[in-house]
Protein backbone atom coordinates (compact mmCIF):
# COMPACT_ATOMS: atom_id res chain seq x y z
CA UNK A 1 0.00 0.00 0.00
CA UNK A 2 1.80 3.25 -0.96
CA UNK A 3 1.62 6.12 1.32
CA UNK A 4 -0.58 9.43 1.60
CA UNK A 5 2.97 11.49 0.65
CA UNK A 6 5.24 10.64 -1.97
CA UNK A 7 8.85 11.57 -0.06
CA UNK A 8 11.49 13.58 -1.75
CA UNK A 9 13.83 16.25 -2.27
CA UNK A 10 14.34 19.58 -3.84
CA UNK A 11 17.16 19.26 -6.02
CA UNK A 12 18.94 16.17 -6.61
CA UNK A 13 19.66 14.32 -3.37
CA UNK A 14 23.18 14.68 -2.62
CA UNK A 15 24.77 11.62 -2.37
CA UNK A 16 23.95 11.15 -5.94
CA UNK A 17 26.86 8.99 -7.75
CA UNK A 18 28.59 10.52 -10.40
CA UNK A 19 27.71 8.08 -12.94
CA UNK A 20 25.40 8.62 -14.69
CA UNK A 21 25.19 11.66 -12.83
CA UNK A 22 22.82 14.62 -13.09
CA UNK A 23 19.28 14.59 -13.05
CA UNK A 24 18.79 11.63 -14.53
CA UNK A 25 21.19 10.38 -11.69
CA UNK A 26 19.65 11.69 -9.20
CA UNK A 27 16.50 10.24 -9.94
CA UNK A 28 17.29 6.96 -10.07
CA UNK A 29 19.78 7.45 -6.85
CA UNK A 30 16.22 8.89 -5.36
CA UNK A 31 14.41 5.46 -6.13
CA UNK A 32 17.01 3.67 -4.72
CA UNK A 33 16.80 4.91 -1.14
CA UNK A 34 12.95 4.89 -1.16
CA UNK A 35 12.06 8.94 -2.32
CA UNK A 36 9.28 8.39 -4.90
CA UNK A 37 9.44 12.42 -6.04
CA UNK A 38 12.17 14.73 -7.27
CA UNK A 39 12.26 18.42 -7.89
CA UNK A 40 14.08 20.29 -10.50
CA UNK A 41 15.95 22.68 -9.08
CA UNK A 42 15.71 25.06 -11.68
CA UNK A 43 16.56 28.45 -9.80
CA UNK A 44 18.93 29.98 -12.15
CA UNK A 45 17.37 29.45 -15.00
CA UNK A 46 15.65 26.94 -17.39
CA UNK A 47 19.44 25.78 -19.29
CA UNK A 48 17.90 22.05 -21.24
CA UNK A 49 16.84 21.56 -24.28
CA UNK A 50 14.61 19.09 -25.73
CA UNK A 51 16.79 16.04 -25.41
CA UNK A 52 17.97 16.19 -21.97
CA UNK A 53 13.86 16.71 -21.10
CA UNK A 54 12.93 13.89 -22.69
CA UNK A 55 16.08 11.35 -20.84
CA UNK A 56 14.60 13.05 -17.92
CA UNK A 57 11.01 12.21 -18.66
CA UNK A 58 11.77 8.55 -19.26
CA UNK A 59 14.32 8.15 -15.95
CA UNK A 60 11.15 9.57 -13.89
CA UNK A 61 8.47 6.97 -15.49
CA UNK A 62 11.06 4.10 -15.16
CA UNK A 63 11.94 4.69 -12.26
CA UNK A 64 8.67 5.56 -10.33
CA UNK A 65 9.36 9.51 -9.18
CA UNK A 66 7.06 12.17 -9.46
CA UNK A 67 8.89 14.69 -11.07
CA UNK A 68 8.13 18.88 -10.22
CA UNK A 69 10.43 22.01 -10.94
CA UNK A 70 11.01 24.92 -8.90
CA UNK A 71 11.12 28.20 -11.34
CA UNK A 72 13.71 30.61 -11.61
CA UNK A 73 14.45 33.00 -8.14
CA UNK A 74 14.05 35.96 -10.60
CA UNK A 75 10.23 35.36 -11.43
CA UNK A 76 8.37 38.58 -9.85
CA UNK A 77 4.73 38.81 -10.61
CA UNK A 78 4.37 42.40 -9.32
CA UNK A 79 7.32 43.56 -11.60
CA UNK A 80 6.87 46.79 -13.65
CA UNK A 81 5.64 46.24 -17.13
CA UNK A 82 9.00 46.31 -19.17
CA UNK A 83 10.30 44.31 -16.54
CA UNK A 84 7.52 41.39 -16.40
CA UNK A 85 7.74 40.86 -20.11
CA UNK A 86 11.22 39.58 -19.58
CA UNK A 87 10.52 37.97 -16.15
CA UNK A 88 7.28 35.67 -17.27
CA UNK A 89 9.71 34.01 -20.13
CA UNK A 90 10.99 32.38 -17.05
CA UNK A 91 8.26 31.06 -15.94
CA UNK A 92 6.54 30.01 -19.36
CA UNK A 93 9.92 28.54 -20.00
CA UNK A 94 10.06 26.87 -16.96
CA UNK A 95 6.47 25.44 -17.57
CA UNK A 96 7.23 24.39 -20.96
CA UNK A 97 10.51 22.92 -20.64
CA UNK A 98 8.76 20.90 -17.15
CA UNK A 99 6.35 19.55 -19.38
CA UNK A 100 8.48 18.20 -21.67
CA UNK A 101 10.41 16.58 -18.53
CA UNK A 102 7.82 15.13 -17.42
CA UNK A 103 7.14 17.56 -14.35
CA UNK A 104 3.09 17.59 -13.68
CA UNK A 105 3.78 21.07 -11.09
CA UNK A 106 5.80 24.70 -11.35
CA UNK A 107 6.71 25.65 -8.01
CA UNK A 108 7.85 29.54 -7.95
CA UNK A 109 8.11 32.26 -5.61
CA UNK A 110 5.37 35.17 -6.22
CA UNK A 111 7.90 38.02 -6.03
CA UNK A 112 8.06 41.20 -3.85
CA UNK A 113 5.33 43.87 -2.56
CA UNK A 114 7.70 46.27 -3.10
CA UNK A 115 5.90 47.81 0.16
CA UNK A 116 2.76 48.14 -1.18
CA UNK A 117 -0.21 46.70 0.57
CA UNK A 118 -0.74 43.01 -0.05
CA UNK A 119 -4.62 43.42 -1.92
CA UNK A 120 -3.02 45.84 -3.73
CA UNK A 121 -0.64 43.84 -5.14
CA UNK A 122 -2.56 41.07 -5.73
CA UNK A 123 -5.15 42.73 -7.80
CA UNK A 124 -2.14 43.73 -10.18
CA UNK A 125 -0.48 40.41 -10.18
CA UNK A 126 -3.65 38.17 -10.36
CA UNK A 127 -4.01 38.94 -13.95
CA UNK A 128 -0.61 38.30 -15.15
CA UNK A 129 -0.85 34.65 -13.87
CA UNK A 130 -4.12 34.14 -15.59
CA UNK A 131 -2.53 34.77 -18.76
CA UNK A 132 0.31 32.59 -18.35
CA UNK A 133 -1.93 29.89 -17.39
CA UNK A 134 -4.46 30.84 -20.88
CA UNK A 135 -1.00 30.70 -22.84
CA UNK A 136 0.29 27.48 -21.23
CA UNK A 137 -3.21 25.69 -21.74
CA UNK A 138 -3.66 27.34 -25.55
CA UNK A 139 -0.31 25.67 -26.17
CA UNK A 140 -1.91 22.23 -24.69
CA UNK A 141 0.10 22.43 -21.91
CA UNK A 142 -1.35 20.89 -18.31
CA UNK A 143 0.84 21.60 -15.31
CA UNK A 144 -0.26 23.37 -12.38
CA UNK A 145 1.34 25.92 -11.11
CA UNK A 146 2.08 26.37 -7.57
CA UNK A 147 3.19 29.80 -6.15
CA UNK A 148 4.73 29.14 -2.77
CA UNK A 149 4.10 29.80 0.34
CA UNK A 150 7.13 32.56 1.63
CA UNK A 151 8.65 32.87 4.78
CA UNK A 152 9.90 36.64 4.81
CA UNK A 153 7.23 39.20 5.39
CA UNK A 154 8.40 41.29 2.65
CA UNK A 155 7.41 39.00 -0.13
CA UNK A 156 4.34 38.10 -1.73
CA UNK A 157 3.56 34.38 -0.20
CA UNK A 158 1.23 34.85 2.82
CA UNK A 159 -1.26 32.10 3.24
CA UNK A 160 -4.14 34.53 2.42
CA UNK A 161 -2.07 35.62 -0.94
CA UNK A 162 -1.57 32.07 -1.87
CA UNK A 163 -5.47 30.86 -1.66
CA UNK A 164 -6.47 34.05 -3.28
CA UNK A 165 -4.27 33.49 -6.02
CA UNK A 166 -5.50 29.95 -5.95
CA UNK A 167 -8.83 31.17 -7.13
CA UNK A 168 -6.97 31.19 -10.68
CA UNK A 169 -7.86 27.94 -12.61
CA UNK A 170 -4.62 26.15 -12.80
CA UNK A 171 -3.35 27.34 -9.71
CA UNK A 172 -2.57 26.09 -6.38
CA UNK A 173 -0.02 26.73 -3.59
CA UNK A 174 2.92 25.19 -2.20
CA UNK A 175 2.63 24.85 0.52
CA UNK A 176 6.23 25.74 2.55
CA UNK A 177 5.38 25.38 6.56
CA UNK A 178 8.45 26.38 7.54
CA UNK A 179 8.13 29.50 5.46
CA UNK A 180 4.64 29.94 7.34
CA UNK A 181 6.63 29.60 10.44
CA UNK A 182 8.84 31.86 9.70
CA UNK A 183 6.65 34.65 8.41
CA UNK A 184 4.94 33.87 11.62
CA UNK A 185 8.68 35.79 13.34
CA UNK A 186 7.55 34.46 17.04
CA UNK A 187 7.77 31.17 17.33
CA UNK A 188 3.70 30.59 17.08
CA UNK A 189 2.31 29.18 13.65
CA UNK A 190 4.12 25.64 15.75
CA UNK A 191 1.49 23.58 17.14
CA UNK A 192 -1.20 21.47 16.14
CA UNK A 193 -4.01 23.62 16.12
CA UNK A 194 -2.39 26.18 14.59
CA UNK A 195 -1.46 23.70 11.54
CA UNK A 196 -5.05 22.55 11.75
CA UNK A 197 -6.75 26.12 11.06
CA UNK A 198 -4.19 26.01 7.88
CA UNK A 199 -5.44 23.23 6.81
CA UNK A 200 -9.06 24.01 7.51
CA UNK A 201 -8.40 27.45 5.14
CA UNK A 202 -6.34 25.06 2.67
CA UNK A 203 -10.03 22.88 2.49
CA UNK A 204 -12.63 25.81 2.43
CA UNK A 205 -10.41 27.36 -0.38
CA UNK A 206 -9.56 24.27 -2.75
CA UNK A 207 -11.72 21.56 -1.28
CA UNK A 208 -11.28 17.94 -0.51
CA UNK A 209 -9.87 16.77 -3.50
CA UNK A 210 -6.46 19.47 -3.58
CA UNK A 211 -5.79 18.18 0.72
CA UNK A 212 -4.96 14.81 -0.97
CA UNK A 213 -2.72 16.40 -3.86
CA UNK A 214 -1.05 18.66 -1.45
CA UNK A 215 2.70 19.87 -2.63
CA UNK A 216 4.47 20.31 0.02
CA UNK A 217 7.97 21.54 0.94
CA UNK A 218 9.50 21.63 4.25
CA UNK A 219 12.98 21.80 6.25
CA UNK A 220 14.20 23.37 9.28
CA UNK A 221 14.32 27.20 9.20
CA UNK A 222 16.03 30.20 11.01
CA UNK A 223 14.11 33.26 11.53
CA UNK A 224 13.96 36.39 12.78
CA UNK A 225 11.74 39.89 12.94
CA UNK A 226 11.62 40.06 8.74
CA UNK A 227 11.25 36.09 9.16
CA UNK A 228 13.05 33.51 7.26
CA UNK A 229 17.22 33.71 7.04
CA UNK A 230 17.70 30.43 6.95
CA UNK A 231 17.33 26.32 6.05
CA UNK A 232 18.26 24.07 8.97
CA UNK A 233 18.66 20.51 9.06
CA UNK A 234 15.68 19.12 11.25
CA UNK A 235 17.58 18.65 14.57
CA UNK A 236 18.28 22.19 14.69
CA UNK A 237 15.27 23.67 14.75
CA UNK A 238 12.18 24.56 16.57
CA UNK A 239 9.72 23.73 14.00
CA UNK A 240 7.71 21.03 15.70
CA UNK A 241 7.41 18.37 13.15
CA UNK A 242 5.53 16.00 15.14
CA UNK A 243 2.40 18.56 15.35
CA UNK A 244 2.59 19.47 11.67
CA UNK A 245 2.13 15.60 10.43
CA UNK A 246 -0.17 14.66 13.01
CA UNK A 247 -2.20 18.21 11.58
CA UNK A 248 -1.66 16.93 8.41
CA UNK A 249 -2.37 13.36 9.23
CA UNK A 250 -5.81 13.98 10.60
CA UNK A 251 -6.69 16.27 7.50
CA UNK A 252 -6.34 13.34 5.61
CA UNK A 253 -3.74 15.43 3.25
CA UNK A 254 -1.60 13.61 0.42
CA UNK A 255 0.45 14.42 -2.18
CA UNK A 256 4.13 15.08 -1.99
CA UNK A 257 6.69 16.40 0.39
CA UNK A 258 9.81 18.41 -0.55
CA UNK A 259 12.75 18.46 1.30
CA UNK A 260 14.76 21.87 0.88
CA UNK A 261 16.67 20.91 4.16
CA UNK A 262 20.98 21.33 4.21
CA UNK A 263 20.96 17.19 4.18
CA UNK A 264 18.25 16.98 1.67
CA UNK A 265 17.95 12.84 1.51
CA UNK A 266 19.04 12.40 5.29
CA UNK A 267 16.08 14.35 6.36
CA UNK A 268 13.66 13.48 3.52
CA UNK A 269 14.19 9.78 4.42
CA UNK A 270 13.35 11.62 8.61
CA UNK A 271 10.21 13.04 7.60
CA UNK A 272 9.13 9.51 5.51
CA UNK A 273 10.41 7.64 8.70
CA UNK A 274 8.15 10.46 10.75
CA UNK A 275 5.41 10.20 8.78
CA UNK A 276 5.25 5.99 8.70
CA UNK A 277 5.31 6.55 12.66
CA UNK A 278 2.51 9.12 13.21
CA UNK A 279 0.15 7.63 10.19
CA UNK A 280 0.57 4.45 10.94
CA UNK A 281 1.22 3.83 6.87
CA UNK A 282 3.43 1.13 5.69
CA UNK A 283 4.51 1.00 1.80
Amino acid sequence: MPLSFRFGTVGSPQATPPKPGGTVGGIQYAASIGLHALELAWVQGVRVGETTCAAIKKAGEEAGVALSVHGPYYINLNADDEKWLRLRKYLTDAAHFGNLAGATDIVFHPGSYFERPADEVLAKVAPRLEGVVDELRAAGNPVTLRPEAMGKVAVIGSLEDVLALAKIPGVVPCMDFAHLHARATDGTMNTYDEWMRVLDAYRRALGDAAMKQMHIHLSGIEYGPRGEKNHLVMEEADLDFKALFRALHAAGAGGRLLCESPVLEVDALKFRALWMEISGEQE
